[in-house]
């Protein structure tokens, strides 16, 4: 039997399978359109989304917004938006290698149950997940992917925090990685 992206999401919301559980306000499992064709995977919710249980609602979201709209002509309710680890990890850590594994089979089956044509993977974690590669964002990007198992193609880009603060370069890399998602949808 195949559970529904809410009933996935009502399951989640009672996670405790590592120990992200114990500091969370709520679990951030996604949000967005549940047949989009894009999906964004980043790294894990921060303190403002754990307050608002929803995923990029802060400066990082700010631009992530701004960049989708001017690059692809897409709102967030039109995607769909999850990250790797569905709690926040403290003081914005990067999530454990155990964090990832427990919370690995959300992920699965929100990329199942929305069967993305393009998901945009946003930074390291995300990217390394969902290509099983150790290699760097910065060496992955620029270029589209095969996502295993599915019909799907993965395009890295950087995360837009570390566009806040790598600055203008960064930011017209992701705008082209973002520019290639949306010929990746058209195509």
């Amino acid at each position: 039997m195949t559970l529904t992206l809410p009933e996935v999401a009502a399951e989640a919301a009672d996670c405790t399978k590592c120990g992200l559980a114990e500091g969370r306000t709520q679990v951030v499992f996604g949000m967005g359109n549940p047949q989009a064709d894009l999906m964004f995977v980043g790294e894990g919710p921060g303190a403002e989304e754990d307050k608002q249980g929803l995923p990029f609602v802060g400066r990082s979201g700010k631009l992530l917004d701004r960049l989708m709209a001017e690059e692809i002509g897409l709102t967030r309710d039109s995607c769909y938006i999850a990250n790797v680890v569905k709690c926040r990890p403290p003081d914005n850590r990067d999530p454990k290698p155990d964090e990832i594994d427990a919370c690995r089979p959300w992920l699965e089956q929100q990329v199942e149950l929305i069967a993305p044509r393009v998901v945009v993977t946003l930074g390291n974690f995300s990217s390394k997940l969902l290509l099983d590669t150790k290699t760097g964002i910065t060496k992955l990007r620029g270029q589209s992917y095969p996502m295993p198992n599915t019909d799907a193609v993965i395009i890295p880009t950087y995360h837009p925090a570390a566009v806040l603060r790598g600055g203008g370069l960064q930011e017209a890399q992701m705008r082209s990685d973002l520019v290639r998602a949306r010929m990746a949808m058209s195509g």
